[in-house]
């Protein structure tokens, strides 16, 4: 397992200095460039160089590069460009937004696909199967946005239920009353979706177990068959969904940019648009990094997850986990 770790962690790391070498040079190979956009474009030619160098922006690219790599070690995300505010000041608050706002949507799915996704697959085309294939039609084909407007038309404007936008009230920031109201809408929009996944993955992967020997033998030795679902046939049914999950973690920081904005969501999604528009190229090199770091965690985990799932995987083992 130590060397298992080990050899995950260098790899890491490898793929980070990758992406920030990427990252950085697509931001700065974008049409407009940093000098085309951040330079006030009254100036003359003398005040231009000198904000030029005022940004950096008159340094070599690799000398801006290993000073931004430099920054992050340290963990200074850097400053905007237009008001030269820290961009960690502006980046970490969203991410905590976006964390409430997808850790809710993420743990209900999972509370609810899970169980129904096991169920399901002891009542193979039953009402219960066919309900949640419709759901999951209805989850992958229906646009989000959508059907967030259509949840704030009934539920806000026409029966005045929950609130239409934002993640707090006037004069309420901080209640957690009010935060949950504010949650409704967007964790339903987001839920669905959810669970349009995981149901069907639930369902497919226990099927495939349930068909196993080993699981025919339990039947066969008269083992309740409650026991023989939950507790032979479920713990290696969750080996592929621990893939998904792990997976879908970037989700719980990237957020969703198209709800975030539908419901004014002060969230990470919703500013990396803003930033977008505003060409705000500090910012967005962060979110692409805390996204990717993201992404190379989340497979972490769901690789030392399989171990704890299933004893059989030796995670020490040279070429990866094998069975």
């Amino acid at each position: 397992m130590t060397e298992y770790l080990i050899r995950r962690l260098v790899q890491s790391a490898v793929v980070m200095f990758l992406i920030t070498v990427l990252t950085f040079g697509l931001i700065h190979s974008a049409p407009g460039g940093p000098t085309k956009v951040f330079l006030s474009p009254g100036l003359s030619q003398q005040a231009a160089k000198v904000q030029a160098e005022h940004l950096g922006l008159d340094r070599p690219i690799p000398e801006q590069y290993l000073k931004w790599v430099g920054g992050l070690l340290r963990g200074d995300l850097g400053y905007t460009f237009k008001n030269h505010l820290p961009v960690g000041d502006i980046l970490w608050p969203t991410v905590g937004h976006t964390m409430v706002l997808m850790g809710a949507a993420w743990l209900l799915s999972l509370l609810i696909a899970i169980p129904w996704g096991v169920y399901n697959s002891t009542k193979e085309y039953g009402w219960s199967d066919q309900t949640a294939s419709f759901i999951s039609y209805i989850g992958f084909a229906m646009p989000t946005f959508w059907f967030g407007i259509l949840l704030q038309e009934l539920f806000a404007l026409k029966l005045d239920w929950l609130p239409l936008s934002d993640m707090w009230s006037l004069d309420k920031e901080g209640q957690i009353g009010d935060l949950l109201l504010h949650l409704v809408l967007p964790v339903s929009v987001l839920t669905l979706g959810f669970l349009a996944g995981y149901v069907k993955y639930a369902r497919t992967s226990m099927l495939e177990v349930l068909q196993q020997d080993y699981i025919r033998t339990a039947r066969a030795k008269g083992i309740h068959e409650v026991r023989v679902v939950y507790r032979h046939g479920l713990r290696n049914a969750l080996i592929p969904i621990i893939t998904i999950i792990g997976l879908d973690l970037p989700i719980l920081v990237g957020g969703a940019t198209l709800t975030e904005n539908v419901f004014n969501w002060p969230g990470m999604g919703r500013l990396f648009v803003e930033m977008a528009l505003a060409r705000e190229y500090s910012v967005l090199m962060a979110i692409t990094l805390v996204t990717a770091f993201m992404v190379i965690l989340g497979n972490l985990i769901a690789d030392l997850l399989y171990a704890l799932v299933d004893p059989r995987v030796q995670l020490g083992r040279k070429g990866g986990s094998t069975a």
